[in-house]
């Protein structure tokens, strides 16, 4: 557990970037500072291993007061994540994964073994081990940054901004996988971001720092979305907060419709025979849906093939899964272009549609039943 206590940082020229701050971040969850720019998130990061050290207050690492540990002691403990990776370039990445065991003084064998160990865990081949970080792209270096920083098995990891640096679709498949990873190794974890979707997908807890340093609101994401403190919460949370916070809130009863399916690879006359409505979902061999076929209704030609080819389908439509969130079922309906949702099981497979009515319904009636 990390707790703040009063904690103020106050430069020589009277500027004051953290302003008697107080707050926990419990062990073993994702802690998310979040706000806007001015609001003294990275300053407070820095303050929890002393890279900055605070003008007044006390920051408490379990029971030990920070200010009583020598910084490299401190920092020894603590994992470190930052927004462009700070990959060493002369370095293979499995000599930058095992940088810190190899200062620990670690035997060179056991550290690189290990190191191995979280380059794969961390969703990078194997054989990346040995190239430079140069020949990695920006996603593939922030994970071996995560690595580096799970190398010495800290307790605790801090995470600026890390995945800030990376294109959307990038960005998204490292939040996913951070979270499976967190979900393996349960780490203690401070993490700063501007963005508050990212604040609401990754934490456990999200506080929420006003200009200045000053915590508006610490709250589950759940709670934050549902009750922001005040207007300026619920100004920096979004207008589409109450949409938002159906993501927290599972679905077990979905009202699933049959929709007839074609295999890839399959005639397309077959595809335009058992068409509903002038669209029909195409899966793979093991039922997974792959995305809708247009057929009929002035749907363009095909060009020159009789089968049902991945070119041809439309990929727009989410898929969401059973006993998934209110928002994923709805969003899947929405972004369907049949205006049917499809969902699928827990193998993947697909298990029927759902509209956007039926959806908004069962939401209507979860309401009701809470009033």
């Amino acid at each position: 557990m990390i707790r703040f206590e009063s904690v103020t940082k106050r430069y020589p020229d009277g500027t004051v970037a953290v302003d008697a701050l107080s707050l926990e971040a419990p062990s073993h969850q994702i802690t998310v500072l979040v706000g806007p720019s001015g609001c003294g998130k990275t300053t407070s990061l820095r303050m929890i291993n002393r890279m900055i050290e605070p003008t007044s207050g006390r920051i408490w690492i379990d029971d030990r007061d920070t200010a009583t540990v020598s910084p490299p002691e401190l920092r020894r403990g603590i994992g470190y994540v930052i927004q462009h990776a700070g990959l060493f370039p002369h370095r293979t990445i499995v000599d930058n994964v095992a940088t810190v065991p190899y200062l620990l003084g670690q035997d060179k064998r056991a550290a690189r073994k290990k190191a191995l160990e979280l380059i794969e865990r961390v969703g990078l081949p194997a054989h990346f081990a040995k190239r430079y970080p140069a020949q990695l792209s920006g996603g593939q270096q922030q994970r071996v940054g995560v690595a580096r920083a799970l190398a010495a098995d800290p307790l605790i990891m801090l995470m600026d901004e890390p995945f800030s640096a990376v294109d959307p679709v990038v960005r998204a498949e490292l939040q996913d996988e951070f979270l499976r990873l967190q979900a393996e190794v349960g780490k203690t974890i401070v993490f700063v971001t501007h963005d508050i979707d990212e604040a609401i997908k990754l934490g456990d807890h999200v506080a929420v720092l006003r200009v200045g340093g000053k915590l508006a609101q610490l709250a589950t994401p759940a709670e934050l979305l549902a009750d922001p403190a005040d207007d300026f919460v619920a100004g920096f949370v979004g207008r589409d907060r109450g949409y938002r916070a159906l993501g927290f809130e599972t679905v077990s009863d979905l009202p699933l419709s049959p929709e007839p399916t074609v295999a890839l690879g399959s005639p397309l006359a077959d595809a335009s025979r058992v068409a509903q409505d002038g669209w029909i979902l195409v899966v793979d061999d093991s039922g997974a849906p792959q995305g809708w076929l247009s057929v009929g209704n002035g749907a363009a030609p095909p060009p020159d093939t009789d089968q049902v080819l991945p070119e041809l389908l439309h990929r727009g439509g989410t898929v969401a899964a059973l006993g998934g969130s209110y928002r994923a079922a709805l969003d899947a309906a929405l972004s369907s272009p049949t205006g049917r949702g499809v969902i699928s099981d827990e193998s993947g497979r697909f298990a029927g549609t759902v509209t956007a009515t039926q959806v908004v319904s069962l939401i209507d009636a979860r309401q009701a039943a809470t009033r």
